[in-house]
C-alpha cells in the first residue's frame, strides 16, 4: 500500500516534468493517482482516524498558530514516516561495494577503486531514478493490491583514469522489454576519451552508432574492470536503499518545516 502511494506520486511528478504531453492526459493521470490513493489508503478506514489535534505538542487545536493545512500535513507525514521506516530494508549502507569505496554527497554517489596503474570511478545521481514507467493495475475489489518492489535504476558514468588520460563511458539500465533472458541489464550510451579535465570540446560517440562488435568488446572490458551485470544489480540495490533513505529524510524535513520546528 505504501509503495503504491510513492508510485502514484512519482508518476505524476514525472508527468509534470514532461511539458509536451497534452493537458487532458496530465489531468487524467493526476486523477488516476488521486483515485489510487483514496482507494488503497487505510487512512479512509473509519477505524483508523487520525487525531485532529496538532502533532507538534500543542495542548489544544484552538491554542496553536498552525493553519489547518499545516496541521493536516504534519499529521499525514507523521504516519507516513512510520510506514516508510517499517518498509525500509536497511537503515545503514555499506562503506564499500565490491571493492569500490562509497562516497555520498546529497543525491550524488561516487564509487572509487584504485590500483597501481589506474583509478576507476563510478558516479550517479539518485534523483528521479525510481522505476515508475507503468502504474499497477488495481481492481476496486482488492483490499491491498500487490505491487512490485520500487527499484532505483540510475544512469551512471564510468571513468577509468590512467595518468592524465580518462576513458569515460556513460551507461544506463535497459528497459525490461529490451532485455534478453540471461543477457545484459545495462548498456553503453556514450564513449569519450580525453586528456586533463573534461570540457565541451571533447568528442563523444553515441553507443547507438558503435560497431556491434566494438560495443560488445566495451562491455567485456567493463566487466573485466568489475562492472558486470552482477555488480550493476548490486549498484541498483544500493541506489534503491539510499534513495529510500533520502526520501524518508525529505519527509522528515518537510514535517519539521510544516510544524515550525
Amino acid at each position: 500500500m505504501n509503495n503504491l502511494l510513492r508510485v502514484a506520486f512519482r508518476f505524476n511528478y514525472k508527468t509534470f516534468l514532461n511539458p509536451v504531453k497534452k493537458v487532458s492526459n496530465t489531468f487524467q493521470q493526476r486523477q488516476l493517482a488521486r483515485n489510487l490513493w483514496y482507494m488503497c489508503n487505510s487512512r479512509n478506514d473509519p477505524e483508523n482516524k487520525l487525531s485532529k489535534l496538532c502533532t507538534c505538542g500543542c495542548m489544544s487545536k484552538h491554542q496553536h498558530a498552525h493553519s489547518k493545512a499545516e496541521t493536516e500535513l504534519v499529521e499525514f507525514l507523521t504516519e507516513e514516516i512510520v510506514l516508510e521506516r517499517k518498509a525500509q530494508k536497511s537503515a545503514t549502507l555499506p562503506a564499500e561495494l565490491d571493492g569500490f569505496k562509497v562516497q555520498l554527497n546529497g543525491a550524488e554517489i561516487t564509487l572509487t577503486k584504485k590500483t597501481e596503474t589506474e583509478t576507476i570511478k563510478i558516479s550517479f545521481n539518485v534523483n528521479h531514478t525510481v522505476d515508475t514507467d507503468t502504474l499497477p493495475k488495481v481492481d476496486s475489489t482488492m483490499d491491498e493490491p500487490e505491487l512490485g518492489e520500487l527499484k532505483s535504476k540510475p544512469a551512471f558514468k564510468v571513468e577509468i583514469l590512467r595518468g592524465s588520460t580518462t576513458f569515460s563511458v556513460f551507461c544506463s539500465f535497459l528497459d525490461s522489454d529490451d532485455q534478453e533472458p540471461g543477457g545484459d541489464i545495462f548498456g553503453v550510451d556514450e564513449l569519450s576519451i580525453y586528456d586533463g579535465a573534461w570540457n565541451e570540446n571533447v568528442y563523444a560517440v553515441s553507443g547507438e552508432v558503435l560497431d556491434t562488435h566494438l560495443y560488445d568488446l566495451i562491455l567485456n572490458y567493463l566487466e573485466e574492470k568489475g562492472i558486470s551485470n552482477e555488480f550493476v544489480g548490486k549498484l541498483s540495490d544500493f541506489s534503491s536503499a539510499y534513495e529510500h533513505s533520502a526520501y524518508i529524510g525529505l519527509l522528515e524535513g518537510l514535517s519539521k518545516f510544516a510544524s515550525g520546528k
